[in-house]
Order: structure tokens, then C-alpha cells, then sequence
């Protein structure tokens, strides 16, 4: 187990009726931004609660962020920023709308001319425009991390930022938000989560024994929820599990002191950007292509992971790691998640070769926990995923 240092200055508000508690969260004083998406959050009775709890607050209103944080839609939020003086952000929604208003934190103090040079030139943000937020649909843990992805529509990108100054001040974790959420975005959220994961421990063994329980304990909690969660939403013992493993899976605890992947996530980005297929999803497309790919690297933690997740205890080391990778796959297929990409755009041919092309032109030379990938691997990997 290596040597690290774990800071995470979020405040958790978590539990029924947190929402009304942002009121002494927020200064008072503060002209409060509220950001939110497609405007489900006025159908399900957040909005109102938000806007009840922000009663003696000046609260301005910015609405259709989309499911991938457009960086269009972001710019006129961040005109809005600068025409009313706003001084405190709050995120009303998913991972979207959270890191779109991570980057819009960034861009707000940001002293270049273009904000999207942040995510090109991979600028770290210090210090931020402070924010909070309320989660309402339960992912990607942006609730309680300080990274973010965005979305540039014109020129089909995709790309991370984040920084020490991108923690959310506060977050409300409520499960009875769960209630509403559409099937397929319960769905996407299992399985962003439980890949998170997995991009954390499926790596090679470190020694840190107590982490990589960590992680199997996440992946089994959402194993066992997933069911129960899917036949009623309002099951709140299920959903609060269902809530804070997704937290738990990317608040940057697990990752403490070992290696760790993301070269699915970032193969899986691309797919965001050129078809606009679910993040979730993509992952879900890559993942059983980059374990088998990277299989004499990754063996002894696919065999852990399927002794200690899916209780594989027959045969070899390769017998199980084998056994473990069709079992995660046969998970997401079980969840209703389709694991070709064939199967979600009949343009398929090429799109291994222009990822390639892409993560040669920003000169990623080495991806996965190694750093030892290439962008021909990726292409080998992604045509696995057809």
C-alpha cells in the first residue's frame, strides 16, 4: 500500500428532509445561482423545497442543463454569473448538473479569455466560486468529489477537469428522491457506480487489503440492492444503500494508496462524445473488452474479484478471472445495459480508429493503472466492444 493523503472537505447532509437544512448552509448574504436540468425537479417536489429552504435567500434561476453538461449551455449560465453578481452556486440535480456547475466555479474566477482551455490544458482549479449541492439522482459521486466532465457539442469532446478548489461545500443526500427517477436512469446509476469501482480494483494487488474490501463491499451492496430498488423505489433502506455506495464509490477513498485504471472511462467518453450514447452505458460497452484485452496484467484481481463479489471458487487463477469477467458482463445484460456497441449505432466501423486518432492528437501516451496502453491498444479494445 503506497503512501497518500485524503482530504475531502464535503459536508454530507444525509437522510428525509435534509433539503430544508441548506438554508444554514448558504450565507446569508449570498446571491445564490440555482442550477438544474430539464426540469424534472418541479414535478417531483424539490423545487419547491429548495426554494422554501432559500425563502430569505436572493435566488437566481437557471434551467436545461443537459444529461452531458453542455459547454454551449454553460457558457450562458456563466453570462448569467457575471450580469447578476452572483456569489454562491447551488447544483439542483444529478452528476450533470453538478459538474457543470463545477466547471462554472472554475470559469467564474477564471482569468483567461476561454474557459475552455481549463479542461484542454488540464488546469488544475484551486479556488473556486463555493457551491453546494442537492442530489437527485444518484451516479457518478460528484456529490462529494472534485472532478467533472464536460461536454463540447461542436467539436464532438468530452473532457475532465477538476482541482482542490471543486469540492462541493455541502451536499444533501436524500433517498426519497428516488422515488421519481425514470428505470433507465436507476439503471444508469448502478452501473456507473459499480464501474467506478471496479476502475478502482481491478487493477493489481498492493497490499491494501482493507481498501480492496472497501470496494468489494461497495459492489456487493449494489449487487444486492440493484433488485430491490428496480421493484420499488420506495424501498428506503434500499435506496439509501443504493445513495451512499454510489457516493462511497467515487469519493476518493477507496483509491487511497493503490493504482488505479480509468482507461475505461476514458475510451468510454469518446463514445459519449461522437454518439451520445449514456455514460453509463459505455462503460458497460468497454469494460469486459479492456479486462479481457489486459487479461496476464489483471488476472489475480479478477480472480479476487470474483472469489469475494460472485463467489467463484472453482478452478485456476485464469478459470476464475475468466469467470469473473463474463459474470460482470452478464450483470449489466441482467440490469437491462447492452454490452456491444454494435448494438446502440449501426456506424460503428471506424470509431476505433478515430479514438486512436484522438488520444494521439492530445498525446495521451499511456492510459490504464500502468500507463503503458497506447492509443493502438485502445483501438484493439474498442473493436473488441463492436
Amino acid at each position: 500500500m503506497n503512501n497518500f493523503e485524503f482530504k475531502n472537505p464535503t459536508k454530507i447532509l444525509f437522510g428525509k428532509s435534509q433539503i430544508e437544512n441548506i438554508k444554514s448552509e448558504i450565507p446569508k448574504d449570498a446571491k445564490v445561482l440555482m442550477l438544474y436540468g430539464g426540469g424534472s425537479i418541479k414535478k417531483n417536489g424539490i423545487y419547491e423545497q429548495v426554494i422554501t429552504a432559500l425563502a430569505n435567500h436572493e435566488v437566481v434561476e437557471f434551467g436545461g442543463i443537459p444529461a452531458n453538461p453542455e459547454y454551449a449551455v454553460l457558457m450562458k449560465a456563466l453570462n448569467v454569473i457575471k450580469a447578476k453578481n452572483i456569489t454562491y452556486l447551488l447544483a439542483v440535480g444529478g452528476g450533470s448538473v453538478i459538474d457543470g456547475t463545477k466547471f462554472l466555479s472554475a470559469a467564474a474566477l477564471y482569468e483567461g479569455k476561454e474557459p475552455w482551455d481549463i479542461l484542454t490544458n488540464n488546469i488544475p482549479t484551486l479556488k473556486g466560486m463555493p457551491f453546494g449541492t442537492v442530489l437527485t439522482l444518484p451516479a457518478t459521486g460528484s456529490e462529494m468529489n472534485s472532478g467533472a466532465v464536460i461536454t463540447r457539442e461542436d467539436t464532438k469532446e468530452k473532457l475532465a477537469m477538476g482541482g482542490a478548489g471543486l469540492f462541493p461545500e455541502f451536499s444533501v443526500l436524500d433517498p426519497q428522491v428516488i422515488h421519481s427517477i425514470p428505470h433507465r436512469q436507476l439503471v444508469n446509476g448502478i452501473t456507473d457506480a459499480f464501474t467506478h469501482v471496479l476502475e478502482q480494483y481491478l487493477t493489481y494487488p498492493a497490499g491494501a487489503n482493507l481498501q480492496d474490501r472497501f470496494s468489494e463491499s461497495i459492489l456487493q451492496t449494489l449487487i444486492e440492492v440493484a433488485p430491490k430498488i428496480l421493484e420499488d423505489q420506495t424501498d428506503y433502506a434500499a435506496a439509501s444503500n443504493f445513495m451512499w455506495s454510489c457516493t462511497m464509490a467515487l469519493n476518493g477513498l477507496i483509491q487511497k494508496g493503490v493504482p488505479t485504471d480509468w482507461a475505461v472511462h476514458a475510451m468510454g467518453h469518446e463514445l459519449t462524445a461522437l454518439y451520445g450514447i449514456d455514460h453509463a452505458r459505455t462503460l458497460a460497452v468497454i469494460a469486459p473488452s479492456h479486462y479481457e484485452y489486459n487479461f496476464e496484467s489483471k488476472k489475480e484481481k479478477l480472480a479476487q474479484y470474483g472469489e469475494h463479489v460472485w463467489n467463484i471458487t472453482e478452478g485456476s487463477t485464469e478459470d476464475k478471472a475468466r469467470a469473473a469477467i463474463k459474470r460482470t458482463e452478464a450483470f449489466f445484460n441482467e440490469l437491462g445495459i447492452d454490452t456491444k456497441l454494435s448494438q446502440y449505432t449501426e456506424d460503428y466501423e471506424g470509431t476505433a480508429e478515430e479514438i486512436s486518432k484522438r488520444f494521439k492528437a492530445r498525446g495521451w501516451e499511456g492510459l490504464g493503472e500502468h500507463k503503458n496502453l497506447t492509443p493502438k491498444d485502445a483501438e484493439k479494445i474498442v473493436k473488441m466492444a463492436y
